[in-house]
Order: structure tokens, then sequence, then C-alpha cells
């Protein structure tokens, strides 16, 4: 399989990182506010959609500064 160049390597993980968190956080809530009742599916594919739509260019923005901030304060090995 072909890898991508390491340059793309913020935006793929962001890309992943905002749909596993979008998907598992916008199910989460739709259960608290809802439940799972008829058309709960539904009800989380749009609000799954609509919280990625929002995660992603988010989490693209974000990620440099965490990781930034993340290796500041966690030890490197020598």
């Amino acid at each position: 399989m072909a890898r991508l160049k390491s340059r793309y390597y913020t935006l793929v993980f962001a890309f992943f990182m905002s749909f596993f968190m979008s998907t598992l956080m916008s199910g989460v809530v739709t259960i608290i506010n809802t439940g799972v009742t008829e058309g709960f599916l539904s009800r989380w594919l749009h609000a799954g959609l609509v919280a990625w739509a929002v995660a992603f260019p988010l989490i693209s923005l974000i990620a440099p500064v965490a990781h930034r901030i993340a290796r500041s304060l966690v030890e490197t090995e020598v």
C-alpha cells in the first residue's frame, strides 16, 4: 500500500481524530438528549456529520499547537 508523504501527517491525523471524536461524542450526546429511540441512527448520523464538519477544520488548526504543548510538557528520552 502506498503511503503519503510526511508533510500530510497533520491533515491525516486531523481527519481521523475528528472522525472518531465527532462520531463518538455525537453518539453520546444524542443518547443523552433523546435516548435510543426510533430514529436514533438518523439523528446520530445528522449530528455526527455536523460535528465532523466543525471538528475537522478546528483540529487541523489546533493539532499543531496541541502537539507543541504536549512536547513541551513531556520529557523526551535521550
